[in-house]
């Protein structure tokens, strides 16, 4: 299968890029195995797929979080190098990430979460540091919320905090975790919102890993369907994936519970855990 996508338009090199990357946390089982993926410039671009498919794991490659066992992973067009700590200081500048549970700093308050990349990367005035940490809580909806403790915002709102703070140095990259998870039905369609408007606005390249279909299909402009073992099942357009006849492709974006992909994780016959009792 080629390097996703193969049809992107245009004559601009991807802003992310894997080439043939394998990666386990132990030599017995590889999590992600020979997989070569393309992220264009500017795009919405969706990685689907069940739990121990390796889409979190992906993440942690281009983060630079971990080196793959083989191949490479590149960040516009320079290897990423987890052993060179200036660079990967360097690079995480240019680079946003909304973890699946928030990660904020619950003994901040919400502009102080929010400034914390400020203060940490940039040598910014107090009232420059101010007006920014309001602008991009004005646009998740929370400016009024800025002096708010993290224990008196609802999930949802935590959620849009640690979006405004993923946001606030105006990243190249935004690599969103799960970011639909837990959330209500209307805070789920605010977030999905926020998402494609953000990356329409700002122009940059956002990443969601994400189990949830509808959403992601209505925001992405390309999705890549993985599977366990990190291998590619498909790639494409949202109407090329909803359209698809491959069985693999259909049970997943369909829901449907009997198909190739099996519930059980792979085990030995019951009889030898069990014995005669099975």
């Amino acid at each position: 299968m080629p390097p996703f996508p193969s049809q992107t338009p245009g004559p601009e090199e991807p802003l992310i890029e894997l080439r043939d990357v394998s990666f386990g946390y132990d030599a017995s089982r590889l999590i992600l195995s020979n997989l070569s993926l393309k992220f264009p410039r500017g795009k919405v671009t969706a990685i689907l797929g069940g739990s121990g498919c390796g889409k979190t794991t992906l993440m942690r490659l281009i983060g630079g979080v971990h080196a793959a066992n083989s191949g490479s992973a590149l960040f516009d067009g320079e290897l990423i190098n987890v052993r060179d700590k200036a660079q990967l200081f360097r690079l995480r500048r240019r680079l946003g990430m909304l973890f699946q549970f928030g990660a904020l700093f619950t003994d901040l308050s919400v502009f102080e979460n929010v400034a914390f990349p400020l203060r940490e990367h940039t040598r910014l005035a107090e009232p420059m540091i101010r007006d920014l940490v309001l602008m991009k809580l004005n646009a998740v909806g929370l400016r009024g919320a800025a002096g708010l403790k993290i224990s008196e915002v609802s999930g949802g709102m935590a959620r849009r905090v640690a979006l405004a703070r993923a946001i606030v140095l105006d990243p190249d990259l935004i690599m969103y975790d799960e970011p639909f998870a837990g959330l209500d039905l209307i805070s789920m369609g605010v977030t999905a919102k926020l998402i494609r408007t953000l990356n329409d606005v700002t122009g940059c390249t956002s990443l969601v890993v994400s189990h949830d279909v509808p959403e992601c299909m209505a925001i992405s402009d390309y999705v890549v369907l993985l599977a366990t073992g990190g291998r590619i099942v498909a790639h494409g357009t949202p109407a090329e994936l909803m359209a698809s006849t491959d069985p693999e492709t259909r049970q997943f974006v369909r829901g449907e519970p009997d198909g190739p992909v099996k519930f059980h994780y792979p085990a030995p016959d019951i009889a030898v855990d069990f014995g005669s009792a099975a």
